[in-house]
């Protein structure tokens, strides 16, 4: 087996003092990256939903849609996008990607059809997947390896944030209406966005740095001092990867988790406005505490998650998914609804990194995009099915319950694939 860098006593003084390494630089660029995303666009879609309905009278299936046509572009993209990262790197990709957002959410603005409606979320969904989590991800697994988990978690911080900026979103939506908002967000991801793609670099040696910045010198693998429990046994070809059981079980258990995520992100704010009774600027201090939480498991992540076995970390995730779902499903208190926020977000916050760090720790780094790439296809049925089969069942029952309940069993039941995921040899 390859060793691995270690950084002993008389290391210690290779890194000049002060210098930061490049890749936590990266880490912050992509975490503000996701911050704008996930603010702006994946947790302040529900407020769309909400909203659009009111205003233009269209289904919860129509609107949820939308959010299928996203996670379906992104399944349909990553294999390709995989192959292109994997060959050039993502810098030009994801400065491609912020100025299509950008014009996504320009061109939302403007809309007056249902058609014109899926017009934007073709453009939003190419962009957030062009500049979204999957080609920050792999960029930063080839600069990381002792780290990983902690360097994907501290990324993941930008999107946990993001939900911060959801009451600011429903409160411009209600002062200045969702036109000029969605508008607003466009130029301000852009004119932010574009520059942090700059910092993005392909590979360490790019600036002269090795992974986890420390000092090009290897210790054999049977080293006490060496972290060999991240390292994978052999580095796996797509092909190969795609020949294990490791990587269905991934793949289907994160899809399961996917329904949970984005039936919430779609239908949350709306059933607690009507299903439940409450404002739109209540619903969104919901989403504010469940923001604070996924935070909370971030952290959670970035302190302890290259210590700990990241599928039982995962397995129990599920299990709080299930529960903070139902708990809002059923909630006929306050406190049901603070105890979904926690639930779901820590499960949110400490399980996300995991997924892509198991899959490198799993299957090497040499063919790592094309094999996110061919997850994303298996994990699309979870994002397109969680808000279809809530939405659907919504308007054909009038509320979400059915909806969120079957969803909820089905998330709790991926914990059992996440313990069978064991690394393959």
């Amino acid at each position: 087996m390859r060793g691995i860098p270690v950084q002993t006593a008389n290391q210690s003084s290779a890194r000049p003092r002060g210098k930061v390494f490049y890749g936590w630089r990266m880490v912050g660029a992509a975490s503000l990256i996701q911050f704008l995303l996930g603010g702006l666009l994946i947790q302040s879609f529900g407020a769309y939903v909400a909203v659009l309905s009111e205003d233009r009278g269209w289904s919860k299936t129509a609107l949820s849609l939308g959010a299928a046509i996203q996670s379906l572009e992104g399944a349909l993209l990553g294999p390709a996008l995989g192959w292109l990262i994997d060959r050039f790197g993502a810098r030009t990709m994801v400065q491609v990607g912020i100025v299509i957002l950008g014009l996504g959410f320009m061109t939302l603005s403007q809309i007056d059809s249902i058609g014109g409606f899926y017009a934007a979320i073709v453009l939003l969904a190419m962009g957030s997947s062009l500049a979204g989590y999957f080609p920050l991800t792999v960029t930063l697994v080839h600069w990381f390896r002792r780290w990983r988990a902690r360097a994907l978690s501290t990324m993941s911080l930008g999107l946990a944030m993001g939900g911060v900026a959801v009451p600011l979103v429903a409160w411009s939506m209600q002062a200045y209406g969702w036109r000029a908002t969605a508008f607003a967000s466009g130029v301000l991801v852009i004119v932010v966005g574009w520059p942090l793609a700059r910092v993005l670099r392909r590979h360490p040696a790019d600036v002269g740095e090795t992974e986890d910045g420390l000092p090009p010198q290897t210790v054999p693998s049977d080293s006490p001092r060496a972290d060999v429990g991240q390292q994978p046994s052999r580095h796996f070809t797509a092909q190969e990867a795609l020949r294990t059981r490791a990587f269905w079980l991934l793949a289907v258990g994160h899809g399961f988790a996917l329904l949970v995520v984005t039936a919430v992100n779609v239908h949350a704010i709306s059933h607690m406005k009507e299903g439940l009774g409450y404002t739109l600027a209540q619903a969104s201090l919901v989403i504010t505490l469940m923001t604070v939480s996924q935070v909370a498991g971030v952290l959670a992540g970035v302190a302890l998650g290259d210590r700990w076995e990241k599928r039982y970390v995962a397995a129990g995730c599920m299990l709080a998914h299930m529960s903070g779902l139902l708990m809002l499903t059923y909630a006929d208190h306050p406190l049901w609804l603070g105890g979904f926020a926690i639930l779901h977000g820590m499960a949110w916050g400490l399980r996300g990194p995991f997924m892509q760090a198991m899959r490198a720790d799993y299957f090497g780094l040499p063919a790592i995009g094309m094999i996110l790439g061919l997850s994303a296809f298996v994990i699309s049925i979870g994002q397109v099915a969680g808000p279809m089969v809530a939405g659907g069942l919504s308007d054909v029952t009038g509320n979400y319950r059915l909806g969120f309940t079957l969803l909820a069993l089905v998330a709790g039941s991926g914990s059992a694939l996440f313990l069978l995921a064991k690394k393959p040899t």
